[in-house]
């Protein structure tokens, strides 16, 4: 079943990703935050604003409740702690969870409507295929998910859309969690197993989780003494492990591919084009963690 899964699965999960993701990205949710009292965005990505580290931790974090940093840190999985703890702190200062949350929501819905129009082309069959995609997934294990599925939907069209949508992306990411833990990889590890399997630099993309050099230096060590790593590169055995924590994943998420049967397609073909119009719009970056894993 895995290989059957596995590119159906990864193909949603590309399309999915800048529709919900701009969230992140998005200028009305920067806006929101800093009514709120937190800083505004620190820098534009070839001018995508980036979002600012105590909103996005309190912000997606906020679906679990008034939580401290330990279990936002937990539930993410791939941040040093050390980072997310007092940032954390430091939101819950300036606002609660209930506030921040509804801001996300909001913002989330302004930017799509703002780039996509009150009535995208397809919105009715996208929430109707994303909700039967999350009907039968199942909480067990899966913090973030659990989290988002507590809000129920805000009742809008295009907030509905996005909030299925989050759903989904957030019970793969619960779900990688689970497949690299299994896989007996921390979260340096499986930080620095990752970017020779997207194909970028080593220590590129994993200094956004804010590890330490010595942090990441006893992670490579580590990983090279299992011969996964050799000269900065994925060896044989590297990859060949590093693929099976996404397969794992990939079948994970088997029972969203076998809710969605032949309307898989017909879903990722109706999210391609918003994607892309966000992308345009540098509602988010230009390419993403799915673009260069290949899904």
């Amino acid at each position: 079943m895995a290989g059957s899964v596995t590119v159906p699965a990864r193909r949603l999960a590309g399309a999915l990703e800048p529709v919900v993701g701009q969230v992140y990205f998005a200028p009305e949710a920067h806006e929101a935050y800093e009514k709120l009292g937190f800083a505004g965005s620190p820098r534009s990505l070839r001018g995508v604003a980036a979002p600012d580290g105590p909103a996005y931790f309190c912000s997606r974090g906020s679906v679990l409740g008034q939580v401290p940093g330990e279990v936002v840190a937990g539930a993410f999985g791939v941040f040093n702690p050390e980072a997310v703890v007092p940032a954390v702190a430091y939101g819950w200062t300036l606002t609660d969870a209930a506030a921040i949350c509804a801001a996300r929501t909001d913002a989330a819905r302004a930017q799509l409507v703002r780039v996509l129009g009150e009535r995208p082309e397809g919105l009715d069959r996208a929430r109707d295929l994303l909700e039967r995609a999350v009907a039968p997934l199942r909480p067990e294990g899966k913090a973030l998910f659990a989290g988002l599925r507590s809000l129920g939907l805000p009742g809008d069209p295009v907030a509905d859309v996005w909030r299925l949508g989050d759903l989904l992306r957030e019970f793969r990411g619960d779900a990688h969690i689970a497949a690299w833990t299994t896989a007996g990889f921390d979260a340096t590890e499986i930080g620095l197993l990752t970017e020779p399997y997207w194909g970028v630099p080593l220590r590129s993309y994993v200094r956004s989780r804010a590890w330490t050099t010595a942090q990441l230096d006893a992670a490579e060590e580590r990983l090279v003494a299992r011969g996964l790593l050799a000269d900065g590169a994925l060896t044989d055995r590297g990859r060949e492990e590093r693929e099976a924590v996404e397969v794992a994943t990939d079948r994970m998420c088997e029972p969203i591919v076998r809710a969605l049967g032949a309307d898989l397609d017909t879903l990722v073909d109706l999210l391609r084009p918003w994607g892309r119009a966000v992308r345009e719009a540098r509602g988010y970056p230009a390419s993403g963690p799915h673009d260069l894993a290949g899904s």
